[in-house]
């Protein structure tokens, strides 16, 4: 016996105490951020669309990589890597696979996921955030206990899922930091990918999943704490490897368009002025995490951090704020300058060790850099 299952949602007329509109969210989701050019790339989407699919393959993966429309509407990317990536992750959601977006931290595994839900749903929310404690009723089921302690088990007493909403309605699900859930909670995912259904034996029921239904998940395994997948599980994915940026040219472009986009929402000053300052960032941060400097020249040891693009976005937006507000509002070296070191020194001992050797070794020697490396000792004092 299948049983269907309602959508849950709570609506607030427009200027009610508690109610947020999409755009005075401080970071809108992505199907409210890009709506115009969802918009538009459904209104000149003639390619075939699976079941439930908002756009075609072709459209979701011109929505995530960019492009210019027949009508010259711009839709700007928002992955910046191989296109053959982004192709076969969008394939797999089109198929009766899973897709897993493996990488290290900081890759933009889960801003791929948020992404590639809206664009094929219309709806990237149905989220269940993996931690070291994240029950099996967050990828299940739960109950609402006074209904069942009242009534008994019901389906009134039943709280869905977003995995059990996503299979209800044909909508895509996602799991953020697979590798953090524990490995009994993950295998809780194997029946519901491989037949498509997810039991209810306390009803005496089942939820099948309808034509549209797809799972993304993220994870990595750089982190501690890690739980590796079961082979059984990792036979349900095809997973899919998102790289370190190939070249610095290429992360500094990433950097300032994810600072600009944030910076646009707390009004700071605008990235170009200060895309000197991202340059040196993004370079310190290959250079430490590379092991080497540009020129091939020095080899350098890594800190215990990741220096991720993601932690890159972070220093300079903190950076931005602080011209912003204390400053001039052009970003300047005394503007990054804690960020990076905060950045770059997790472990207190070793990793300021490595910090000073390639303040002196590497930034003290290099041209026009002289500005940045006094800002650095200054912090680093």
């Amino acid at each position: 016996m299948s049983v269907s299952v309602e959508p849950t949602s709570v609506d607030a007329p427009a200027g009610e105490k508690g109610a947020s509109l999409p755009s005075e969210a401080l970071r809108p989701h992505a199907e409210h951020a890009f709506a115009a050019e969802l918009a538009a790339l459904a209104a000149q989407d003639d390619r075939p669309r699976p079941e439930r699919w908002l756009l075609s393959p072709w459209a979701v993966a011109t929505y995530l990589l960019g492009g210019t429309l027949p009508d010259g509407t711009v839709i700007t990317p928002k992955y910046v890597g191989p296109r053959r990536i982004v192709e076969v992750a969008v394939t797999t959601l089109a198929t009766d696979r899973a897709l897993l977006l493996l990488g290290v931290p900081g890759t933009a595994k889960t801003w791929v996921s948020e992404h590639l839900a809206a664009a094929v749903s219309g709806d990237s929310t149905l989220l269940v955030q993996g931690t070291a404690g994240t029950p099996e009723e967050a990828i299940r089921y739960g109950w609402n206990y006074a209904r069942l302690l009242a009534h008994g088990p019901s389906r009134d007493a039943l709280v869905p899922s977003p995995v059990m909403r996503a299979m209800a309605e044909g909508m895509t699900a996602r799991v953020e930091e697979l590798t953090r859930v524990p490995a009994d909670v993950q295998d809780s995912l194997i029946t519901i990918l491989s037949e498509k259904t997810l039991p209810i034996p306390e009803l005496g029921q089942e939820v099948q999943a309808v034509r549209g239904f797809n799972l993304i998940a993220t994870a990595n395994d750089r982190d501690r704490g890690v739980n590796e997948l079961s082979s059984a599980l990792r036979r349900r994915f095809n997973t899919v490897v998102l790289p370190l940026p190939e070249s610095a040219e290429a992360e500094v472009d990433i950097v300032s368009r994810r600072v600009d986009q944030i910076g646009q929402s707390l009004d700071l000053p605008a990235v170009p002025e200060g895309v000197d300052e991202i340059r040196r960032v993004v370079t310190v941060f290959r250079e430490l995490r590379d092991g080497i400097t540009a020129d091939g020249r020095t080899k350098l040891k890594s800190p215990s951090g990741t220096l991720s693009t993601a932690e890159a976005i972070s220093v300079v937006t903190n950076g931005l704020a602080l011209a912003a507000h204390f400053g001039d509002g052009v970003l300047r070296a005394s503007d990054v300058a804690a960020g990076i070191l905060g950045a770059v020194v997790r472990d207190p001992a070793a990793d300021r060790v490595i910090w000073q050797e390639y303040l002196e070794a590497v930034v003290r020697e290099r041209d026009g850099w002289k500005d940045f490396y006094r800002a650095c000792r200054e912090v680093s004092v």
